[in-house]
């Protein structure tokens, strides 16, 4: 099989000092007595490699600590060091904002604008090829049009009553206004707002009672989602789990990822869960870039299926595998149906966090489903 790779896009900064003011504001019981800073500079780099990542570094006599603002969200962050990295995520022109400080009242500060370009992730990013030797494509949605076909439904609210934030301590409410299907492409978006009592939205589309599938190969092409408590999946679960309920009806998870910064936006996992003779049991394995995250361009996560073996790709190259040959894998081998959403929080990811900027999206180009011949 070959590997197409498009070359990756462009990102461009540029710099302008707006403003340079002095700040000493001693308290007025004279307790504050610092000494102000002076002669503060600031350089801003950006990291040619990945897109949208700068590199502050600021540096003034007589500073305890320095107080940053990057300007794409109210957060203030503050070390002693003057040297701080931080990604944006949307291009704009951005106020970056630092401050250095003697005491909390006395210190000096300057603004500069910083105008952020980054690549549109929609024309980067790996393509899997249309068919495969001893396949043969049974089905496919590319979304083309402009609404979800017939094969896809929502699963709506937060779980309650019978399983209140779905199992597993999601603090989404799914709607299916955050699910748009334009331009050629699938977008669920998470949203920080109120809604269903909860501080979060997303969207949740399933196949259930539409589309089955049982062995094969499937081929997802997608753009993830970052940033800490972010949890995108593209998975299934068996069609028997309203007789049996979860895990007897199995779940085979085609990736999924657990944001938050190094070491997670740009690793997904693979990951089985099954009954084992009463006890619950899973099996997974990950994968992680060598560069850049998910967010940044079009992967492809694909899974091959059959009696013995389930396999997981990226782009191409198998990263896990198990075999479920063992009787007490039956749960993996019947119907199952498919699974697209954007969780927010969990047990697993965690809660969002300052540094997590919303909105959030997941964005899928195709998702294919080949029959071994």
């Amino acid at each position: 099989m070959q590997i197409r790779q498009f070359s990756k896009g462009m990102f461009t900064m540029s710099l302008i000092i707006t403003g340079l003011f002095f700040a000493s504001c001693g308290g007025d019981d004279g307790s504050d007595n610092a000494m102000p800073p002076s002669n503060l500079t600031v350089s801003i780099t950006p990291n040619p490699d990945t897109p949208g990542l700068i590199q502050v570094v600021a540096t003034a006599t007589n500073a305890s600590y320095y107080k940053f603002n990057f300007g794409d969200s109210p957060s203030i962050v503050q070390n002693s060091t003057g040297t701080i990295e931080h990604t944006y995520i949307s291009s704009g022109d951005f106020e970056v904002t630092v401050q250095a400080h003697s005491s909390e009242s006395s210190f000096i500060s300057t603004t500069r604008d910083v105008s952020i370009t980054l690549p549109d992730p929609t024309e980067l990013g790996y393509e899997s090829p249309e068919s495969y030797d001893g396949y043969t494509l049974v089905w496919r949605d590319e979304f083309n049009g402009d609404a979800l076909s017939d094969d896809w439904t929502y699963d709506i609210g937060d779980g309650c009553p019978d399983l209140c934030g779905w199992g597993n301590n999601e603090l989404e409410y799914y709607k299916s206004e955050n699910t748009l299907v334009a331009d050629g492409f699938l977008r669920i978006t998470a949203k920080q707002e109120s809604f269903g009592g909860k501080n979060y939205t997303s969207s949740k589309i399933i196949t259930k009672d539409a589309q089955t599938f049982q062995y094969g190969r499937i081929d997802i092409r997608a753009v993830l989602p970052r940033g800490q408590g972010m949890w995108p999946a593209l998975w299934m679960l068996g069609t028997n789990i309203d007789d049996v309920g979860w895990p007897s009806c199995g779940e085979i998870d085609i990736m999924e990822m657990v944001g938050g910064g190094a070491g997670k936006d740009n690793t997904v996992h693979g990951t089985v869960h099954w009954d084992n003779n009463g006890n619950y049991a899973n099996y997974g394995g990950e994968v992680s870039l060598s560069s850049g995250v998910f967010a940044d361009q079009f992967h492809v996560f694909s899974i091959t299926w059959d009696e013995t073996f389930i396999r997981w790709y990226l782009d191409g190259v198998e990263y896990h595998v198990i075999d479920i040959s063992p009787s007490g894998l039956s749960e993996l081998k019947g119907e199952f149906y498919m699974i697209f959403n954007v969780a927010v929080g969990g047990n697993w990811p965690g809660s969002p966090n300052a540094s997590t900027q919303f909105p959030q999206e997941m964005i899928v180009d195709y998702v294919r489903y080949f029959q071994a011949n």
